[in-house]
């Protein structure tokens, strides 16, 4: 029977059974405060009283997932109890569905929990006191954060004044001799820019040129909300070329972060590695079956993209409106020049219920990331957005200063 996810959240009728439906929606709870002591942050401020949440901090879908996808989920609390190997849909029919999309074998693809596991499991097999790590700065942290942990040989190359990926920087990086690995994260989070598809394969040929035990790791999480022409999924290159692999999550437009479900795709011998660190029992019962359902109801991923789009462009206008500056976005977030420190500004949005960013050194204090909200929450957070923009800067001294 179709259920709307109002009313799939509403079937929910204890409190700690409404929490864990609100978990299973895109825009939980647990996963920013999981997130937020994983990386040492302070959970999101309290709201005041009275004072309703716009939440576009985190690059969720603020839909989460499409209706096949709860369906499926409802059909199978009857197998909550069965683990994911055991249950039907199996989790190796996840992967059965995800090659028969991308025309491979059932070896091309490992599944991860969301693909924040993929990429941990990349640093453990390429990465090593001898065999260092390449990656951006700022870039997505899952990788940077696990090389600082275990003092891993590091080379962090800023991004250029466009805010891309220095694509340069990083092959030059690479190409010192000893690389075990290079994350290319295209889009990049928390920039939002993208480079085309000319570009990535001219940087895998390099880098492979140069050192060519080096693997490549090209982090696609937001690939489905990319409109730049010039773009191309790596994928079949990662299928064409050994050391190459992509990562993609159903975390972002399929709205499934609250699932955590991802997976590597590249050539046999490439991805083997990572599914010999795969954890056991990674993924679950709901996330596979939603998944394989997501991958049924393409409608969804270009309505997704289609409303992400206009929402994304109303944004752009009225920031560039008030004097700030984004670039250029090819994801559901943005990544804005606000001409003052990101606390400040996050903070002044807090106190009227719009929470925004965390910072990303070394932009800290000039630029904020803003995910994309829909259009209703948007027209709401713009006007917060304004004000914040307008209120004096107070130092730590307790003086005030402009813009």
């Amino acid at each position: 029977m179709p259920v709307s996810r109002r009313g799939f959240l509403q079937l929910l009728k204890s409190p700690e059974e409404a929490a864990a439906g609100a978990f299973l929606s895109a825009r939980g709870l647990e996963a920013h405060f999981a997130e937020a002591q994983a990386q040492g942050r302070t959970a999101r401020p309290p709201l005041p009283a009275g004072v309703e949440e716009i939440r576009i901090s985190s690059n969720e879908n603020p839909l989460g997932p499409g209706q096949a996808a709860l369906d499926a989920i409802l059909g199978k609390f009857p197998e909550a109890g069965r683990y994911p190997f055991n249950s039907s849909p199996a989790d190796s029919a996840l992967v059965s569905a995800l090659a028969d999309k991308f025309k491979v074998k059932p070896e091309n693809i490992v599944l991860g929990a969301g693909s924040q596991e993929i990429l941990k499991s990349a640093m453990r097999a390429f990465v090593s006191p001898t065999k260092s790590f390449v990656t951006a700065l700022p870039t997505f942290e899952n990788c940077t954060g696990y090389a600082k942990r275990y003092n891993l040989p590091i080379t962090e190359v800023k991004v250029d004044s466009q805010m891309r990926l220095d694509v340069d920087g990083m092959i030059a990086a690479a190409s010192k001799g000893g690389c075990g690995l290079v994350f290319f994260n295209n889009p990049n989070n928390p920039t939002a820019t993208v480079h085309g598809a000319k570009t990535v394969t001219d940087m895998v040929e390099r880098i492979r040129k140069a050192s060519p035990d080096t693997v490549i790791l090209i982090d696609e999480a937001y690939h489905d909300y990319v409109t730049d022409p010039s773009y191309e999924s790596a994928v079949p290159l990662a299928l064409s070329t050994p050391n190459v692999f992509v990562a993609r999550t159903f975390s972002k437009a399929y709205g499934m972060a609250g699932m955590r479900i991802g997976y590597a795709i590249g050539r046999a011998e490439t991805v083997k590695p990572l599914a010999a660190l795969k954890m056991p029992y990674n993924v679950s019962v709901f996330g596979v079956a939603a998944a394989i359902a997501s991958l049924n109801d393409p409608q969804h991923i270009a309505d997704e993209r289609k409303r992400n789009t206009e929402v994304r462009a109303f944004t752009v206008k009225a920031l560039q409106d008030m004097g700030a500056k984004p670039a250029d976005s090819q994801g559901n977030f943005l990544f804005v020049d606000i001409g003052r420190p990101a606390k400040h500004f996050r903070d002044a949005c807090a106190k009227q219920g719009v929470m925004v960013g965390r910072d990303f050194p070394p932009f800290e204090k000039t630029h904020c990331r803003i995910s994309i909200g829909t259009m209703d929450e948007m027209k709401k957070a713009v006007d917060v957005f304004k004000a914040a923009l307008k209120a004096p800067i107070t130092t730590t001294a307790g003086e005030k200063g402009g813009r």
